[in-house]
């Protein structure tokens, strides 16, 4: 039994932002779903806080819940809450106008916005209108807890509404919503609750569509971590990651300062990117008060991040921000700074606490640290103490930390050493780490080639410098200034200085199409020649990447001429300086057979055919002496 029926026109303002529902978002109408069951949510939420300051509540045997009908015939979508209810001058007031808003410069925001972000509606604080997006017309039955008439508000969104006293509601409120011609899907119970598993599944109510409840896994997050069990972590992250292993690495935690956070993220089993299924998105949802606004979300995590799963949710983001201000937000910005860091300093943590944990972790997912470095300075300090490389005194296999090296590190070195290689056993026997076996002096074996761009990133780490070993303008030691000169007069198997003078000079001669210098090596100690660049500063592995680089982008190969360096100590040089004065042509074939064995040692590219040819040359040779 209905009275007292009375006409009102909507706001000037409202009735602009209905046209701008009606007529401009007509796509992702999935948000207003979203947006009734997050006003339902909150009603719930007001009246239990409002419930406890008073004894006696009307329909207090009622349960606090979210009920969701839908009528396939009538084409209607009902969502019921048993919240705080409205009063008639509430369900004017709050439905008629556009609270704390309505102003033209608040209009032009909204209609610029939704150019660029349809889903935005609700997210200015006028999530009700979003029922207008599917609804030809709306009927809201709401009753306050203070025990006051009901009444019923209808529109159907052309510029007025209508009040009518309505007897014998309950406590809460009831949306009807008749739906449009083109948006009877919203009818059809997978349609709802598949919208309700992706935006309200953690809804701190109960969420029944046809009497079924839809959220049923927890927003385990907002709880205490000492009261969750390993089974509900398992079984939340298999949900929010739809995943079906356990997670490698759990990090839950919450903070009041400088935002108000509580976050729960996961670590996979596997890197589905190496497993070659593309670049993953990113895996955690940013939340507000449990309810989803931002799935998959770009912003609230660095990108290299991004095989993370969970959420985060702050109560300190307002409702109403869009995903395009997410970037902007300065709230989200420091947000992402906060969670990231205490995502590191976990990592951190678990590399002491459990080795060997971290070392599976690095070998399945290191490569994002490692894109970290490269890409995001703001977090180098900390990505470089979660760096993990082999060294010539790590066991095979076996990984070190920057700070282990610094703690096995020489009095007076002043720099960190690496060194590149395809394995450690082609690193170590090639003629780059003969001095520093000889020195005792550790290096780190970088076997990726993205590893030496991510060293030569970081550059330094506890104020030492890192510093590739195969650079030519390397120094082991202040003393060797003068090196070559202290031992030049000596006799036996070295070659005096005049041999070698002469030596160097004949080689660049011979070779001067290939190699921009030859020079006496202060590094060799067995090897007879090696390979460094001419520039003193870019690593032979820097090269290759660069390289790499250049031919997937479709560009030519530059070929830069090289620096031998040559050890005077070795017997093949020391035979070389005097085959070159008897047999000027063979000794030829010989040092360009050295240069390319030096390429081939720096894992530069040389000429295939002419290198075999020649080895043929040289067999020859030797077969008939």
């Amino acid at each position: 039994m209905t009275t007292e029926t009375t006409t009102h026109e909507f706001q000037t303002e409202t009735k602009k932002l209905l046209d701008i529902v009606i007529n401009s978002l007509y796509t992702e109408r999935d948000i207003f779903v979203r947006e009734l069951i997050s006003n339902a949510a909150d009603a719930l939420e007001k009246f239990r806080h409002e419930s406890l300051t008073k004894s006696d509540v009307f329909d207090s045997h009622v349960p606090l819940e979210i009920a969701i009908d839908i009528d396939e015939k009538k084409e209607t979508l009902t969502i019921t809450d048993t919240g705080i209810g409205m009063t008639r001058d509430e369900l004017e007031h709050n439905l008629g106008t556009i609270a704390h808003s309505g102003s033209d410069s608040f209009l032009t925001e909204l209609v610029e916005a939704a150019r660029k972000d349809v889903s935005l509606i609700g997210q200015f604080g006028v999530g009700f209108y979003a029922a207008f997006m599917a609804g030809k017309k709306v009927r809201v039955q709401s009753r306050s807890w203070d025990e006051s008439e009901g009444h019923e508000w209808i529109s159907d969104g052309s510029g007025s509404f209508t009040l009518t006293e309505m007897k014998g509601l309950h406590r809460g409120t009831k949306i009807i919503v008749e739906l449009k011609d083109d948006a009877k899907e919203y009818a059809q119970k997978w349609k709802i609750e598949s919208i309700i598993k992706q935006y309200s599944a953690f809804v701190a109510f109960p969420i029944k569509l046809e009497g079924d409840t839809v959220n049923t896994v927890q927003a385990l997050w907002t709880r205490n971590r000492n009261e969750i069990t390993e089974e509900e972590y398992t079984e939340f992250y298999k949900f929010i990651g739809n995943a079906t292993t356990d997670a490698l690495y759990k990090l839950h935690f919450s903070a009041d300062a400088p935002l108000a956070i509580n976050a729960l993220l996961f670590v996979p089993e596997e890197n589905f990117e190496v497993l070659g299924f593309g670049r993953v998105e990113p895996g955690v949802n940013l939340y507000c008060q449990r309810i989803l606004i931002d799935q998959h979300s770009e912003n609230i995590l660095p990108e290299w991040l991004r095989f993370l799963k969970g959420v985060v949710d702050s109560e300190d983001l307002p409702l109403n921000i869009s995903r395009q201000s997410l970037q902007d937000n300065a709230l989200v910005a420091k947000l992402r700074k906060v969670i990231t860091k205490r995502f590191l300093k976990y990592l951190g943590e678990q590399a002491t606490k459990d080795p060997e944990a971290y070392k599976k972790f690095w070998t399945t997912f290191g490569i994002y640290l490692k894109e970290g470095v490269t890409s995001d300075y703001e977090y180098q300090k900390e990505l470089g103490k979660l760096l993990r490389f082999e060294s010539s005194k790590s066991e095979e296999g076996g990984i070190i930390s920057l700070s282990d090296y610094m703690l096995r590190i020489n009095p007076d070195q002043e720099e960190i050493y690496y060194i590149n290689g395809p394995s450690r056993a082609a690193i170590e026997a090639g003629p780059y780490v003969e001095m520093f076996k000889e020195k005792d002096i550790e290096i780190i074996y970088t076997l990726e080639p993205i590893d030496d761009f991510v060293l030569s990133h970081l550059a330094e780490f506890d104020g030492k410098k890192l510093v590739s070993a195969d650079r030519a303008d390397l120094s082991l030691a202040k003393d060797e200034e003068g090196a070559e000169d202290e031992g030049s007069e000596e006799s036996g198997d070295k070659l005096d200085k005049k041999g070698i003078d002469t030596l160097i000079e004949w080689m660049k001669k011979e070779l001067e199409a290939t190699i921009s210098d030859v020079v006496v090596s202060k590094r060799l100690v067995d090897a007879p020649a090696m390979i460094v660049n001419s520039d003193g500063f870019m690593s032979s592995s820097m090269e290759r990447i660069l390289a790499a680089s250049r031919k997937e982008q479709g560009m030519g190969m530059e070929n830069s001429k090289k620096k031998l360096e040559i050890n005077p100590k070795n017997p093949l040089i020391v035979k070389l300086a005097e085959l070159h004065k008897r047999d000027g042509a063979f000794a030829a074939e010989v040092a360009r057979q050295i240069h390319d064995n030096a390429m081939i040692q720096a894992g530069l590219v040389v000429d295939p055919l002419k290198m075999v040819e020649r080895n043929y040359k040289i067999l020859g040779r030797v077969l008939e002496s």
